[in-house]
């Protein structure tokens, strides 16, 4: 079995959230949580569009919903690529897209897309300036594969590996790609409408793998800035980043601020190459929720690949909920170094991550659901994965479905770390009020100032090398724990040394 269908397997098949690190007593809800707010497409007055920008209208976009834009769109692009750049201003209307056939054919598809807004080369600043606009795929288009001779779904065992009868609306609504200009895309929502698509077999190691992303950055040297951008119902993923291999150098500004992503196929966002992106009020939820669901399912998945490295992450004020998938899963290829700040993740049939790459960390953020698979490192501690202020859940008000997941452990802990070497966690809180226990660890794991409830009369294994002054409340059992500082069972001090 893959990696992709393992994570798929743990799966047991606009919310009103929750949050963070409350101090309610055991039974009541913790307080309302900041949940972030992204700002919408268009809610933002921007400076008006240069004399020079170019227009849909320009190439014989209609703009009315209707009628099919996507022969403006794929001549607008080319006009851009041949400038080696510029400015593209959109109306605040809905342009429909998508196509298959009738066009020269570029692939060995049975049913092959027009292209839409695909840029490419671009030496000056390339600026997309959305207005508010909706680009929505048109209804009735088929995705996956099907018989070439009649249209007919073709289903078959999976995996499967030939092109020749693949079918996708579209690859990507909007592609950037091997731009040595800056590139800033804002106030635009991409509508993949795929409840509306025709549904064929699948494709590749696992459910559905054929393009059909809302935004895809290739290889782009120059900055990368997305604002106010709401990419969801795409078949694949909302958004999906393939930058330059990741040196750990510094760069141009990499920024993805308010973008809301969700009810996409297989990812929020995927980020399979390149680093230093920066991530601010962005949602990353419901991934799988809305009729096709391919592995790993995620909120974002962090999964170098072709040879590339990622790391330099950071996400700030983020929330990652309800997915088929982890909230966010690092478990493929070189990756390393993620930081996510103040984020909320919500595993409501799947865990709420799986960090398994080297120096990732989390502070202040809060954790509804279990989390699984960090990283250990036993001769370099420092890179295993980092806890610091954070709060642990298990309340089902907590969540937007009210379901939260339990694991694969029957006992249902709330960190399941049998083999974590170096993971730490720093001055959290563990409050569990509904059927989840404490973690299920080892000494060589370190709590350091830490708090810890359980109301689940399961027995727990919190083992660990405990730092500073750490209470637990519950039933909990500490054989093999290593004390060295202040730690209280039950309102009994534990003697320092290890506990028989």
């Amino acid at each position: 079995m893959n990696r992709r269908e393992w994570i798929a397997g743990a799966s047991a098949g606009a919310a009103g959230l929750l949050l963070p690190t409350g101090c309610a007593e055991a039974g009541q809800a913790d307080p309302p949580p900041s949940v972030p707010q992204p700002r919408r497409p268009g809610s933002v007055v921007t400076p008006p569009a240069s004399p020079d920008a170019l227009t849909p209208e320009q190439f014989g976009a209609r703009g009315d919903g209707v009628t099919d834009d996507s022969a403006a769109f794929a001549a607008l692009a080319a006009r851009v690529n041949e400038r080696g750049g510029g400015e593209v201003a959109f109306r605040r209307t809905t342009y429909r897209v998508g196509r298959q056939g009738g066009y020269e054919r570029r692939t060995r598809y049975a049913f092959e897309p027009a292209p839409l807004l695909e840029f490419a080369g671009c030496t000056r600043p390339l600026t997309i300036r959305g207005n508010g606009a909706i680009i929505r795929c048109a209804p009735g288009l088929r995705y996956g594969t099907f018989h070439r001779n009649n249209g007919e779904p073709f289903f078959h065992d999976m995996p499967h590996r030939g092109w020749d009868q693949l079918a996708t609306p579209y690859r990507w609504m909007v592609k950037v790609e091997g731009c040595t200009g800056p590139v800033e895309i804002s106030d635009l929502e991409l509508d993949g409408n795929l409840a509306a698509h025709l549904l064929g077999g699948g494709h590749g190691d696992t459910g559905h793998q054929i393009p059909a992303t809302g935004i895809g950055l290739y290889d782009n040297r120059g900055g990368e800035v997305l604002r106010r951008i709401h990419t969801h119902h795409h078949a694949l993923d909302g958004l999906l980043i393939d930058g330059p291999d990741w040196d750990g150098s510094g760069g141009p500004e990499r920024l993805i601020e308010d973008v809301r992503s969700e009810f996409n196929g297989r990812q929020g966002c995927s980020v399979t190459g390149g680093g230093g992106y920066a991530f601010r009020r962005c949602i990353f939820s419901h991934t799988g929720r809305a009729g096709i669901s391919s592995a790993p399912g995620a909120g974002v998945d962090i999964e170098a690949e072709a040879g590339k490295r990622v790391g330099g992450l950071l996400f700030r004020d983020c929330l990652f909920a309800d997915n088929v998938g982890q909230g966010m899963v690092a478990d493929s290829g070189p990756s390393k170094g993620a930081r996510f700040v103040g984020c909320t993740f919500v595993g409501t049939t799947n865990w709420s991550v799986w960090p398994n790459k080297p120096n990732i960390a989390f502070q202040g953020c809060t954790f509804v659901g279990p989390v699984v698979r960090c990283f250990g490192d036993s001769e370099r501690p420092e890179l295993a994965t980092r806890f610091e202020r954070c709060s642990f859940r298990d309340d089902p008000r907590l969540s937007p479905t009210g379901q939260v997941y339990g694991g694969e452990n029957p006992d249902r802990p709330i960190a399941d770390l049998p083999d974590n070497p170096g993971v730490r966690f720093e001055g959290c809180d563990f409050r569990l009020t509904d059927r989840a226990v404490l973690p299920w660890t080892t000494n060589a794991v370190t709590f350091a100032d830490c708090t810890m409830s359980q109301r689940s009369r399961a027995r727990s294994y919190p083992r660990g090398t405990f730092l500073g002054r750490n209470r637990i409340d519950g039933n909990a059992v500490l054989t093999g724990a290593v004390v060295r500082g202040e730690l209280l069972l039950n309102g009994r001090l534990v003697a320092r040394g290890r506990v028989t």
